[in-house]
């Protein structure tokens, strides 16, 4: 997968197919809200097994009852790039499995 950074026109239209998620700076970002602690530990777990599975990580926090995520490729000099799109995705397809909204 491309490590190349992509225009802020890109992304933004990427990000059209990926609900919630959002260009701050140079990093994009989203924060699911999940029906209890438990479920938002739950979604952190599973997205550290898509990290790993992608080698690419983001900045993961849980919160009582929210995950928020931020990322960047780092081996592009902090820029986005298609390993953040793809993360986005995977995680974006794993989340309501949790209860995420």
């Amino acid at each position: 997968m491309s490590a190349e950074p992509l225009s802020p026109t890109e992304i933004d239209r990427r990000l059209e197919s990926l609900p919630g998620w959002a260009l701050e700076g140079d990093r994009i970002t989203r924060t699911f809200r999940l029906p209890s602690h438990f479920a938002a530990a739950a979604l952190t777990v599973h997205i550290a097994r898509i990290q790993d599975e992608l080698n690419h990580h983001s900045d993961l926090t849980l919160g009582y009852d929210t995950v928020s995520l931020s990322v960047h490729t780092h081996d592009a000099g902090g820029a986005v790039t298609e390993k953040d799109l793809a993360l986005a995705a995977r995680v974006t397809a794993a989340a309501p499995a949790h209860g995420a909204a």
